[in-house]
């Protein structure tokens, strides 16, 4: 898990440095931080219930997120009404990292 983490981090601050460099020729650098999405690479853990259900307990929206959940903020930072968003990771995950 700590190289995931890793890599996480890795890409935020790029994510940031690109944003920085890029910003003044017009070009925004933003990512989306999904949270516990059902797809089929994590079937294994939606698919035993009791594995679900402590993954679920522990995202405020209570429900695991679908890939649609995503469509949103991926058509926002990509539309003119982002242009002013600059070096952003924004975490689409049913309020997870509130807590």
């Amino acid at each position: 898990m700590l190289p995931t983490l890793r890599a996480k981090g890795g890409l935020g601050q790029l994510v940031k440095s690109l944003s920085l460099e890029w910003a003044p020729l017009g070009i925004n650098v933003n990512a989306i931080a999904p949270g516990y999405v059902r797809t089929e690479l994590n079937r294994h853990i939606w698919d035993d219930p009791e594995r679900a259900a402590q993954v679920v307990g522990r995202i405020p929206a209570n429900r695991w997120g679908e890939p649609g959940d995503l469509a949103g903020p991926t058509v926002f930072l990509c539309s003119a009404m982002s242009d002013y968003v600059h070096g952003v990771v924004l975490p689409v995950d049913g309020g997870y990292l509130a807590r």
